[in-house]
């Protein structure tokens, strides 16, 4: 069943469009939380009520369509809106339901429902707040058409479960650290059998997530993963092994348990070989990048370097300019010498080159350290990349060793789910251990 709510203002428009005659019958089903007993009334008292308030959109619309070949009652249509109610936190607010039939192009009549509610919380005078609205519809809809057995369209799957052949190495590296979450796994099989009709398709759409569908070793279908885990199809589809019997029917020549482990671990070995060479290539686009930086760099230090130096050089022209300038010539530069003013000045000017000779060499010399730690700097960077693509590597390496291997042995390794199983009836698993 496909839920479609959104916020709105325009109470009369929208009473106007849901009363609507184009409909073969319209029914107003409910009138909760409301002092009128008609749509209009009961949505003025919203707007009326909105006006106490700065809420412009005090209404929630939302539109209930079950699939075309459905049957959906009253009580099944009111469950629905009762958990989009609850997921949205409008528990208690005003509510109208209002029951739609119409006859499609194909002479076939078909039943949708609407139900709107007032965001207006009266004891606190604000609307509720309704964040993340079309997920949690979203999550309602999945749930229905899985309890209710119907076909999922395919845009209802969820977005994070990912083909492994398009993993990247942190999703494979975020994988390996969290393990894996029951619920998530639950849902992946309610979504792949939601969303076929055949055993073909199913055995397609568990693939599509590395399960290879195959017959167990003493009754019913199973899937297994990379790791050689095994998972009774009815217990996490959540249906009668008759169900899975009959949409799945009998097969030529299934593959066994071990054989499918083989099928989803050789997929995931290929895709981290696949890795391996992308984590290969961009070492090397990586290294050559940081050479070509530090080339680069050199050749600016260089530069700078020279730049200074002639710098340092049009300094000391110019400071002998001055120094020079201070010594007078002629009668005077006589007198200067007789009195001792000419020692001065030249004591005065040798002092003050020194003391720029100095200076220029410390200059230099920070310069040059400045220089040597950026070079530092990136040498230090590109040896910390190029430490992590090795790590990578070598991680990589191991885990294709351990699927090989996992592969080669005569069976495949029993993981703790397995070995809980063992423990415990199940309905395509083994009796209790005596």
């Amino acid at each position: 069943m496909i839920l479609q709510g959104n916020q709105r203002g325009g109470g009369k428009n929208l009473a106007h469009h849901l009363m609507k005659q184009e409909n073969d019958l319209v029914e107003v089903h409910q009138l909760r939380g409301f002092a009128s007993d008609n749509l209009y009334g009961a949505f003025q008292e919203s707007y009326a009520i909105s006006r106490a308030t700065r809420c412009k959109q005090h209404l929630f619309s939302l539109s209930l369509n079950p699939p075309f070949e459905a049957k959906v009652s009253n009580e099944q249509f009111e469950a629905a809106i009762e958990r989009a109610e609850d997921i949205l936190g409008m528990n208690g607010q005003p509510r109208a339901i209002v029951f739609h039939e119409k006859r499609g192009t194909d002479g076939i009549v078909r039943r949708h429902a609407h139900a709107v509610w007032c965001r207006i919380d009266t004891e606190q005078m604000k609307a509720v707040q309704l964040s993340f609205s079309n997920r949690k519809l979203q999550d309602v809809s999945r749930l229905l058409y899985v309890e209710h057995g119907w076909k999922m369209p395919p845009g209802f799957l969820q977005p994070n479960q990912r083909n492994p052949q398009n993993f990247t190495l942190a999703e494979w590296q975020q994988a390996k650290r969290a393990g894996k979450d029951a619920r998530a796994l639950k849902i992946l099989f309610q979504d792949c059998w939601a969303i076929t009709d055949n055993r073909a398709s199913f055995a397609y759409a568990l693939k599509e997530h590395g399960l290879i569908l195959a017959k167990g070793d003493r009754r019913g279908f199973v899937a297994v993963d990379h790791q050689g885990e095994v998972y009774p199809i009815s217990r996490w589809v959540g249906v009668k092994i008759k169900q899975v019997r009959e949409r799945l029917g009998e097969v030529e020549n299934p593959p066994s348990i071990k054989e499918a482990h083989e099928i989803a671990a050789k997929l995931i070995s290929n895709r981290l070989e696949e890795l391996r060479q992308e984590q290969r290539q961009a070492a090397d686009k990586q290294l050559k990048s940081a050479r070509i930086r530090h080339q680069d760099q050199l050749n600016l230090q260089i530069a700078e370097q020279a730049g200074l130096k002639k710098q340092q050089v049009a300094s000391q022209l110019e400071q002998k300019v001055v120094q020079q300038s201070r010594f007078r010539k002629g009668f005077f530069g006589l007198v200067d010498r007789f009195t001792g003013k000419h020692n001065h000045i030249k004591n005065q000017n040798h002092a003050e080159t020194e003391k720029s000779i100095v200076q220029h060499r410390d200059q230099y010399k920070t310069l040059q350290a400045n220089h040597t730690s950026m070079r530092k700097s990136i040498r230090r960077d590109t040896t910390a990349q190029l430490a992590w693509h090795q790590a990578n590597d070598r991680e990589l390496k191991q885990d294709i060793q351990w699927l090989n291997s996992s592969i080669a042995r005569e069976e495949p390794p029993i993981s703790s789910n397995q070995s809980a199983n063992r423990q415990h009836r199940s309905r395509d698993g083994p009796d209790y251990e005596r």
